[in-house]
């Protein structure tokens, strides 16, 4: 993919996994767009767009169902309701969930990212996670994680995943990049 120009990564520019996206994306001339909310601070400062409340409860969702879901409860309610929010944006706005974090056993992702993979599979997108233990690339087919390395192929992707970014999941990271888009 020679003209990188029209490509838009979405995350929330947090410490981790979506900085390294969004370094990566900003090193390869790739536009980069970082949801938030006021309050909140993120490691980005390149694309941040601050949601409205009134944009927020547009991902609003019951934290009944995301605990249902994700198969446990979730502490800090009020604030992890607008991060929830929030990846409700990302992954309404890119195409393709590429996230690195951990498969659990019930098949969600640990932490936050989980919700952004839940999403991508109710939304029907491609998705897939670099398992940081398991140390390779899964993606979600037929109803189950294969292993599978993923290809930017369309204008729009959520990069995200956890804070707890391993030298393995670094690489695996870059080593996506430069198979979509060559050397920066």
């Amino acid at each position: 993919m020679a003209d990188r120009s029209h490509i838009t990564l979405y995350s929330g520019g947090h410490k981790g996994a979506e900085s390294e996206f969004g370094r990566l994306a900003e090193a390869w001339g790739i536009q980069e767009v970082n949801f938030s909310f006021e309050g909140h601070t993120t490691e980005r400062s390149r694309g941040v767009r601050e949601l409205t409340p009134d944009e927020l409860d547009k991902g609003n969702v019951s934290m009944e169902i995301v605990s249902a879901r994700m198969g446990r409860k979730f502490a800090q309610a009020n604030k992890i309701r607008k991060v929830i929010q929030t990846i409700f944006h990302m992954v309404n706005s890119g195409y393709h969930v590429i996230a690195v974090g951990w498969i659990q056993p019930d098949d969600t992702v640990k932490g936050g990212t989980g919700w952004g993979v839940e999403l991508a599979r109710l939304f029907n997108r491609p998705v897939h996670v670099y398992d940081q233990e398991r140390k390779g690339w899964f993606v979600w087919e037929n109803n189950a994680w294969v292993p599978g390395a993923p290809k930017i192929e369309k204008d729009t992707f959520v990069g995200t995943g956890t804070r707890n970014l391993t030298d393995d999941g670094k690489k695996a990271i870059h080593a996506l990049f430069e198979s979509a888009f060559g050397k920066a």
